[in-house]
């Protein structure tokens, strides 16, 4: 007998699944196609010395962390998310707020983990003191990321934000050694809370958790067995939604047993220095990235993003982050793709402009205008968008810049056209 379900009937089935502790099993090979990067716990914040909520939450993400291993999954990290800031401290910008986050840094050094206070800035108006404010935060902590933002739907571009972000760009980059800094910092758009990518994350409401993903040696494996980039879409989807599956079960018993909404996955096929998105889409385009065809080549990774029935969070997109992936950084060497083309792919696809090495003496100006188009890009297609920029003290257009970080490559410093 030919029994079949409908899609929406295998879902409520996963659903059951779930909810009777029975997760299904992917095998070892089909496990190492991809990496859970973080699981990040939405925590609503009383104010900035509420310790009881972050180990709270602490206790939640080591038990969630150890029911993926046990089921095989790789876990990167674990990450917890406040809402923004000053709805939870307005005096942000005083001393015993400091003190207070540098408390908060050690107790996630501790345990392991990040913590991002959301974007200290929302609203569309200057601020003089931000810029040093959040170098001295930088400076004096580990693990903790923030944002500005840069554009919303209710207010449409924030210009004078913009210029806030970029002033605290060219600041936190002198605070710590080869500019690393600003990786801890970016300028958002459009960016909905319960992302759990860092650092544009936030949180809005009760308690609550999401997952974000690593996967470009799944891409990889895909676009090697297509035909054509239709036969490439296709099978993409069918392979994301069968092995993305349990990983959804598994969340949603994870929520009914803690008590914590499930937010979603951000299925952005992060990279990594050893899986490299960007080799990925050469493998689909059968060309260099940068050349004719990846802005195509991106659109159509998207499109499958976009269309996974599933239940998705964050940005949901492609993310081509320079200093993150060595396919990428090289193209950038060989001269093939500049800082325009990185603004022109983002308007089919992910997260804007990430990580992406910048001379040391770049303007304000010059950093201005690329966040102001960034944020142009968000508002036109109301999508989020954030900008990583890492302006690298000492370095020059066309010097190598070089990491300690084992998260960072090599690569190039940019120009900005």
């Amino acid at each position: 007998m030919d029994v079949r379900f409908s899609r929406r009937e295998m879902i409520g089935l996963m659903g059951s699944a779930a909810l009777m502790g029975m997760t299904p099993r992917l095998s070892a090979t089909e496990q190492k196609l991809f990496r859970i990067r973080t699981i990040t716990a939405g925590v609503p914040m009383s104010n900035v010395g509420d310790i009881s909520a972050l180990l709270d939450a602490i206790g939640f993400l080591q038990q969630a962390k150890a029911s993926y291993q046990a089921l095989g999954y790789e876990v990167q990290t674990v990450r917890v998310a406040t809402q923004p800031l000053a709805e939870y401290n307005q005096d942000w910008a005083d001393d015993r707020s400091m003190a207070a986050l540098i408390k908060l840094d050690k107790i996630a050094i501790e345990h392991q983990l990040n913590i991002s206070i959301g974007p200290v800035i929302t609203s569309n108006l200057p601020d003089d003191h931000f810029a040093h404010w959040a170098a001295e935060l930088i400076n004096n902590t580990q693990n903790i990321s923030f944002s500005v933002q840069v554009a919303s739907a209710q207010l449409g571009i924030h210009q004078q934000a913009i210029r806030c972000a970029a002033e605290a760009i060219q600041s936190i980059a002198q605070v710590l050694p080869n500019g690393e800094g600003n990786f801890r910092f970016a300028a958002a758009a459009f960016c909905p809370p319960g992302t759990p990518f860092f650092p544009a994350a936030y949180h809005q409401g009760k308690p609550a958790f999401s997952l974000g993903l690593e996967s470009p040696r799944l891409l990889q494996a895909v676009f090697r067995e297509a035909s054509d980039r239709e036969d490439a879409k296709r099978r993409l989807k069918q392979q994301m939604e069968r092995l993305y599956a349990p990983l959804e079960a598994q969340a949603l018993k994870i929520a009914q047993e803690s008590q914590r909404h499930y937010l979603g996955m951000d299925v952005s096929p992060a990279p990594a220095p050893d899986s490299s998105i960007g080799q990925a889409i050469e493998i689909l385009t059968g060309a260099p990235f940068g050349s004719a065809s990846t802005l195509a080549g991106c659109a159509a990774i998207t499109d499958v993003l976009k269309s996974l029935d599933i239940k998705k969070c964050g940005y949901s997109g492609l993310m081509l982050p320079v200093l993150e992936d060595r396919i990428l950084a090289a193209r950038a060497a060989e001269n093939r793709y500049s800082v325009s083309e990185l603004l022109l792919y983002s308007s089919v696809c992910g997260t804007g402009l990430d990580v992406v090495p910048l001379a040391g003496d770049t303007s304000i100006e010059s950093i201005v205008a690329v966040i102001s188009d960034m944020a142009a890009l968000a508002t036109k297609y109301q999508k989020p968008l954030s900008a990583r920029l890492l302006p690298l003290p000492g370095l020059k257009i066309g010097d190598i810049a070089q990491f300690n970080n084992p998260y960072l490559v090599d690569a190039v410093v940019m120009k900005i056209d």
